[in-house]
């Protein structure tokens, strides 16, 4: 842990301006709304639209010469692909990034667009996990996790040195859980600088990969249904170095359904104005459902990502209405 801390003050330090500094904002209305002091962390406007810059731009930055030089590989339904593309074409690295064939075309078109080549395997996203780290060892290249690898996380905890500078004194902190790499790393910094600020991890009841494990105690093949948090859905890898933290660093769980993530995300669009993903509904969507615990509290909402297809978007802000 004290070793993952010190990788992420590195990281802190090393990766600006390319990883931007994103906003912590508080809401006027939700706070009002909740009973608390409501602040949002504004990663979603984070280049390439996601958290998941800061932990690409961090592992192609300790790359080797020699791993520059040959290129890398990723898998990704979508935002970690995005990350990798962008991080790899300010950095000169070619990227080729694996996703599950039903990702979503726009999201594989931007990530075309940013110069990386798109490698389509059946099945979900962690079938595409699989087949990227496969073709990354036969062909000698690196393999970039979008979670399974500690410096992805010190990246990602650059999101948590962010929010102890910003707000010294936050009470809980609401994150969305995908692989975890995310909440590790944030949670490594909380616990380090902020020890009584509780962690909360999200999740939508639909897709529970890595909360079911928490619950069983080890992972497991989880079947999960569709869900509007498509950037925290899909399978974890068995000995995922995030299980030990997740274990160690999260002081809740939270599991919201698929009509309190869309309250959610027309609550943020309409107190805010802000277009985000269904992951980063399921954040707020679980500060809301522990609202009444929260009175007189300071709590920070991050908002992991805003990259959903329009139509999507529209349709769950429509469902979405009283």
């Amino acid at each position: 842990m004290t070793d993952l801390f010190a990788a992420i003050e590195e990281a802190h330090r090393q990766l600006r301006p390319q990883v931007r500094v994103t906003p912590l904002e508080r809401s006027i209305l939700l706070s009002q709304q909740l009973g608390c002091e409501l602040w949002l962390k504004c990663d979603h406007l984070q280049q390439t639209g996601s958290f998941k810059f800061r932990g690409a731009s961090n592992k192609l930055r300790l790359l080797s010469d020699a791993q520059r030089r040959n290129g890398v590989i990723a898998a990704s339904s979508g935002n970690h692909g995005l990350a990798i593309a962008q991080a790899g074409k300010l950095m000169g690295v070619n990227v080729t990034v694996y996703a599950p064939e039903n990702a979503a075309s726009v999201k594989l078109d931007a990530i075309r667009a940013l110069g990386a080549e798109v490698t389509l395997v059946p099945g979900d996203t962690l079938q595409a996990e699989i087949a990227g780290e496969r073709a990354a060892a036969e062909r000698g290249q690196a393999y970039v996790s979008p979670y399974n690898d500690p410096q992805v996380i010190a990246g990602q905890g650059t999101c948590g040195m962010e929010l102890v500078e910003q707000h010294g004194d936050l009470d809980a902190v609401f994150v969305a859980v995908g692989g975890g790499g995310y909440i590790s790393g944030i949670g490594s910094v909380l616990q380090q600088l902020s020890p009584k600020t509780q962690l909360i991890g999200c999740w939508p009841a639909n897709a529970t990969s890595m909360y079911s494990a928490l619950e069983a105690g080890h992972i497991h093949t989880v079947e999960e249904q569709d869900t509007l948090s498509d950037g925290t859905a899909g399978g974890v890898e068995p000995g995922a170095i995030t299980f030990p933290l997740c274990q160690r660093l999260i002081d809740r769980c939270v599991l919201v359904s698929e009509a309190e993530i869309r309250q959610a995300m027309r609550a943020l669009a309409a107190s805010e104005r802000w277009i985000v993903e269904g992951a980063a509904g399921v954040a707020l969507a679980a500060a809301v459902k522990l609202a009444p615990e929260l009175q007189g509290k300071k709590v920070a909402v991050v908002l992991c990502g805003k990259n959903i297809v329009l139509e999507k978007y529209l349709k769950a802000i429509d469902d979405a209405h009283p």
